[in-house]
């Protein structure tokens, strides 16, 4: 089963599945695919939300953000400055660290 875990303060919190070992899940558990609607997707556009400012903005440290997503500071760092890219998984944690309804637009 191929499984990413998403770690808060050193303690796993979510774990993200793909689609269908999901679904096979839900059958071994008894609940039909029928039960769970799948999720729409989040609109996709070529940029990336300014995560630096909208960090400031709020006035949060890179430490306290990046201990609030589960990722290293100098992790974050290379994110806002557009070195990496950051996954999905962290930009929900970003968005929701954030408090922020953007949507990637």
């Amino acid at each position: 089963m191929n499984v990413q875990v998403i770690m808060r303060d050193g303690e796993a919190e979510y774990a993200v599945v793909p689609w269908a070992e999901y679904q096979a899940l839900l059958a071994a558990a008894g609940r039909g695919a029928a039960q769970i609607a799948r999720p729409t997707a989040a609109p996709v556009t070529d940029e990336a939300p300014n995560w630096k400012a909208l960090r400031e903005a709020r006035g949060m440290s890179v430490e306290l953000l990046a201990r609030a997503v589960g990722i290293s500071p100098s992790y974050l760092e290379l994110i806002e400055n557009g070195e990496r890219e950051a996954s999905d998984a962290i930009q929900h944690g970003l968005r929701r660290a954030l408090g922020s309804g953007e949507s990637g637009s």
